[in-house]
C-alpha cells in the first residue's frame, strides 16, 4: 500500500489514478445517493467531492455502489473452478465471496482447502474461507476424507481464512461434543468467526447455539425463525438460491416488521452457473429486495456494508476515503443493471485478463470409486407403508410421510407419483447402497443420477426403473463423476465434473450449456418446474435439513436425529 500516494491524491497534490465524474454515489453510511466525484488511488477510495483524474468516466445520471459481497456459498456447487467463477460472478458486480468449502473437503479433505487458497490468490475478486466444521457431517453417512480440529490447526493464521464454517452439527453443539466444542474453541483462540446452520432450532437449544459462539444462520424460511434467531444475536443470511428461495418470506416479513435491517445479510448458498448467467449473482438479491419494496439503499447496504461488518472485512463495502475500490457502476439503481465492475480501481475485464486458472492438483482427481451396480441391487421391499421422502416445492426442507406405495411382488414399482432414488457410496470405502421411494420429483421414462450430494457427495440417482438408474449410476463412475440423465438405455447427456466429482475444468460458457442442455431435457421427462432437477436432487442426501434424508446407510430422522428402523413403520 502506498499510504503516501493515498493521501496527496486526498488532498487533490497529485492526480488521482480514476475519478468518477458527476456520479450518484449510493453512501451506506448515510443512506443518501449524494451527487459527486470520486477518486480512486493506489486501488483505494480516497475522495469525494472535485477531483481530477488520470483517467476519468462520466458518471452523469450513473450510479456508484460498493462491490456485493456474497456472505455465504460454496464455490462447487456452481460446477465451476474458482478461476472461471470469477470470470461470472464479477459481470453482476460481486467482488467479495465468504466461501465455505465443506463440499470438496469432505471428498479429499485439507487438500482441498490448499487448492482453493492457491486458486484464489491472484483472482481479481475477494475470496476468503471458512474452515469446514463438520466434515463428516454427521457419522450416519460415509465422505471421503475427515477434516478434524488439528487438520484446521495449520489454516487459522492464514489472512483469508476469516472462521469456523457452518456448524451443520448443531444437536452435538446442544449436546456439548467434545469434537465440536474443540473446534469452536480453536475459532475463538484464532479470533474468528463462526457461522450457524441450524434450521428450525428455537427455545432453549437456540439459545445454547448461540453461547456456544455461533454468530450467523442461512438456513431461515420463516420471518419468525429469522427474528428469533435476530433476537438470539446471530446475523440472518437471506438466501436466493437455485433450490433454496428464502429471499421472499424473509424481505416481505422484514418490510412488515419494525425490526433493523443492519444484522441482515445477502447469500446463494448453492446456485447453479445457468441461474448466475441469467439472473446475476448477489445483483439479483438485491434486485428482488428492491421489488419487494425495500428501499434500493437499504438493499444494497445488505449486499455490502452489513456483510463487510459481521466477517470483520474493514476495508470493503463502501464507497468512502480508505475503503478498497472494488466499486459498481449501475446505470439504473432500481433495476440494479450493472454497467461496469472495478476490482481495486480496474476495470474487472483488464484484471481477469492477467489471469490464469491455477492446476487442479492429482489428489483432487479421479475421486468417484465403486464397484459396478446392477439393476437387483436397486430392488426395495416394502411392505403395506413405507418411509417416503416428500420434496417441498422452491426448498430444500423435505416431509417425512408414511404411507402406501405402488408395489409388485413385494418390491416397491415407481409411478407418476413416487420416484426411486438411490444412494450409492462413491469414495472406495464401504460400498453401501440405500434406496427409498421419493414423492413430488415427477420423473417418467429414465432416470438421474450426480456425484453432487450434499455434503459427502456420494452418487445419487432418481428414476422410474432399475435398469436406467443402474446405467446412470455406472456411467457417473466411468467419467469420473459430474451429471447424466438416461432415458431407455440410452445415454441422453452429460456433464463431466473431474475436479473431485464437482467440478469442471472447462470454461464456464461450456459447463452453463451443456448443463442448460441437461437441463431442458430433464423438464421434459415430467419433472415439475418447481423442482431443479439436479440442485434439489443433490440435498436429499443431507441428513441436517429437516425432516428426511437417505444417504448410503439408509433413511436418515433428522428430527429425531436417527436412522429410520424398519419396525418404525
Amino acid at each position: 500500500m502506498d499510504r503516501k500516494k493515498r493521501i496527496d491524491a486526498a488532498m487533490g497534490r497529485v492526480k488521482a489514478d480514476l475519478v468518477f465524474k458527476n456520479v450518484n454515489v449510493v453512501n451506506v453510511f448515510s443512506e443518501e445517493v449524494v451527487t459527486t466525484d470520486v477518486a480512486v488511488a493506489d486501488g483505494c477510495v480516497v475522495g469525494l467531492g472535485s477531483y481530477e483524474g488520470v483517467r476519468e468516466v462520466d458518471g452523469t445520471d450513473k450510479f456508484l455502489c460498493p462491490g456485493f459481497i456474497d456472505a455465504h456459498l460454496h464455490m462447487e456447487s456452481t460446477l465451476a473452478t474458482p478461476f472461471e467463477l470469477a470470470r461470472l460472478v464479477t459481470k453482476s458486480g460481486t467482488t467479495t465471496m465468504i466461501a465455505d468449502p465443506h463440499e470438496i473437503v469432505n471428498v479429499c479433505g485439507a487438500a482441498a482447502v490448499r487448492y482453493l487458497l492457491d486458486a484464489t490468490e491472484q483472482l481479481p475478486v475477494n475470496v476468503y474461507l471458512m474452515l469446514p466444521s463438520s466434515v463428516p457431517a454427521t457419522a450416519f453417512e460415509t465422505n471421503g476424507a475427515d477434516f478434524t480440529a488439528q487438520d484446521m490447526a495449520p489454516f487459522w493464521d492464514h489472512p483469508r481464512v476469516l472462521g469456523l464454517g457452518e456448524v451443520m452439527c448443531y444437536p452435538d453443539v446442544v449436546a456439548a461434543g467434545d469434537a465440536i466444542v474443540e473446534k469452536l474453541n480453536a475459532a475463538e483462540a484464532a479470533g474468528k468467526q463462526v457461522d450457524g446452520h441450524a434450521p428450525g432450532l428455537t427455545g432453549r437449544p437456540l439459545q445454547a447455539y448461540a453461547a456456544a459462539g455461533v454468530r450467523t444462520e442461512h438456513e431461515c424460511t420463516s420471518f419468525a425463525e429469522a427474528a428469533e434467531k435476530l433476537r438470539a444475536g446471530l446475523a440472518v443470511l437471506v438466501r436466493e438460491g437455485s433450490a433454496a428461495k428464502n429471499l421472499t418470506a424473509l424481505v416481505n416479513g422484514l418490510l412488515d416488521s419494525k425490526l433493523p435491517a443492519d444484522r441482515f445479510l445477502f447469500c446463494t448458498d448453492d446456485k447453479h452457473l445457468d441461474d448466475i448467467s441469467r439472473e446475476g449473482h448477489v445483483r439479483w438479491n438485491v434486485r428482488q429486495a428492491i421489488r419487494l419494496g425495500m428501499d434500493p439503499v437499504a438493499a444494497i447496504k445488505m449486499a455490502t456494508i452489513n456483510a463487510a461488518r459481521v466477517y470483520g472485512l474493514r476495508d470493503l463495502g463502501a464507497v468512502a476515503p480508505g475503503y478498497r475500490a472494488d466499486l459498481v457502476l449501475l446505470s439504473s439503481l432500481k433495476k440494479v443493471k450493472v454497467e461496469q465492475v472495478y476490482k481495486d480501481g480496474v476495470p474487472v475485464e483488464e484484471a481477469l485478463a492477467a489471469c490464469r486458472p491455477a492446476p487442479v492438483p492429482d489428489a483432487l482427481l479421479n475421486t468417484v470409486r465403486f464397484s459396478p451396480v446392477t439393476a437387483q441391487d436397486l430392488r426395495l421391499p416394502v411392505g403395506e407403508t413405507a418411509h417416503c421422502i416428500e420434496m417441498v416445492p422452491y426448498q430444500i426442507v423435505t416431509k417425512h410421510v408414511v404411507e402406501p406405495v405402488p408395489s409388485e411382488n413385494g418390491l416397491f414399482v415407481p409411478n407418476e407419483t413416487y420416484a426411486k432414488l438411490c444412494v450409492v457410496e462413491r469414495h472406495g470405502r464401504s460400498g453401501g447402497i440405500a434406496v427409498c421411494p421419493l414423492k413430488g420429483y415427477g420423473i417418467r421414462g429414465g432416470a438421474i443420477a450426480t456425484s453432487v450430494a450434499h455434503d459427502s457427495h456420494n452418487v445419487i440417482a432418481a428414476g422410474d426403473n432399475d435398469e436406467d438408474l443402474a446405467l446412470a449410476i455406472n456411467q457417473l463412475k466411468s467419467m469420473g463423476g459430474g451429471y447424466v440423465l438416461v432415458s431407455g438405455g440410452q445415454v441422453l447427456g452429460q456433464l463431466p465434473l473431474p475436479v473431485a466429482g464437482l467440478m469442471s475444468t472447462d470454461p464456464w460458457e461450456d459447463v452453463q450449456r451443456n448443463t442448460a442442455a441437461i437441463l431442458k431435457q430433464a423438464s421434459q421427462m415430467g419433472i415439475p418446474y418447481h423442482v431443479d432437477p439436479f440442485t434439489s436432487l443433490s440435498f436429499l442426501a443431507l441428513p441436517v435439513i429437516p425432516e428426511l434424508r437417505l444417504t448410503d446407510r439408509g433413511l436418515f430422522d433428522v428430527v429425531r436425529f436417527a436412522p429410520v428402523q424398519e419396525e418404525q413403520v
